[in-house]
């Protein structure tokens, strides 16, 4: 019964050491995969960034058609509600 409980240990000491080594390679292959995750992301952001202010003006004057009737629309309000203001009174004194 002695040698049972000894090879039922050895045995358990063993599962645990392997669960052991399994859980710090698992955890520093997840750190690096993170790190690289991260670190390609940002690398990502930064070329998307770039690619948006490359092509961001081509396509505004390439929309510039289409704009133009809401663009004049809006000047024309922004005319209008600037015309109708009263002008500031002056302070002599100040």
């Amino acid at each position: 019964m002695v040698t049972l409980a000894v090879l039922v240990m050895v045995v358990g000491f063993l599962w645990l050491a392997a669960s052991l080594v399994g859980f710090v390679f698992k955890l520093a292959f997840a750190l690096l995969g993170g790190v690289i995750g991260l670190m390609a992301g940002l690398l990502g952001l930064l070329v998307g960034g770039l690619a948006l202010l490359l092509v961001a003006p081509v396509v505004l004057l390439a929309l510039l058609p289409v704009m133009l009737p809401a663009l004049a629309l809006v000047a024309l309000v922004w005319l209008v509600a600037r015309a109708s203001r009263r002008p500031a009174p002056v302070n002599a004194g100040h």
